[in-house]
């Protein structure tokens, strides 16, 4: 186990975390700290643990946030897969139907082409 100091409201914590989780755990107390910082400009110091209380309750109230715009983009998400595979199937039988179209107006023109590559039919003489 690694150990990380971390500083709150100008007190160092000694904490422990897994190797190679130092970076993250310092990381996380200096968020927790800046919090810190910008309660006590609001309200001043009110005691080590309402601070951390109050700084814990900020940063939960932040990840809620968070957690709840990740759950709409996820829903926005499905949305445009839902949409774009609706598309995708009108694409592919639209294709499918000028397909069909011009298959159908490819045979028009063959038997046109035949019937012009005929040899007119001769009048018969009425002598």
């Amino acid at each position: 186990m690694a150990q990380v100091v971390v500083n709150v409201n100008g007190r160092a914590y000694t904490m422990q975390c897994n190797d190679g989780e130092e970076v993250h755990l310092a990381e996380l107390g200096e968020l927790l700290d800046s919090e810190i910082d910008r309660i006590k400009d609001a309200v001043g110091q009110v005691g080590d643990v309402r601070l951390l209380l109050m700084g814990g309750l900020v940063i939960a109230d932040k990840l809620a946030d968070a957690l709840k715009r990740i759950e709409d983009l996820e829903a926005q998400n499905r949305t445009i897969q839902a949409s774009r595979n609706g598309a995708m199937r009108q694409g592919q039988e639209l294709e499918e139907t000028v397909i069909q179209r011009l298959d159908a107006a490819a045979r028009r023109l063959e038997a046109i082409a035949r019937q012009a590559a005929q040899p007119p039919a001769k009048a018969q003489s009425s002598a």
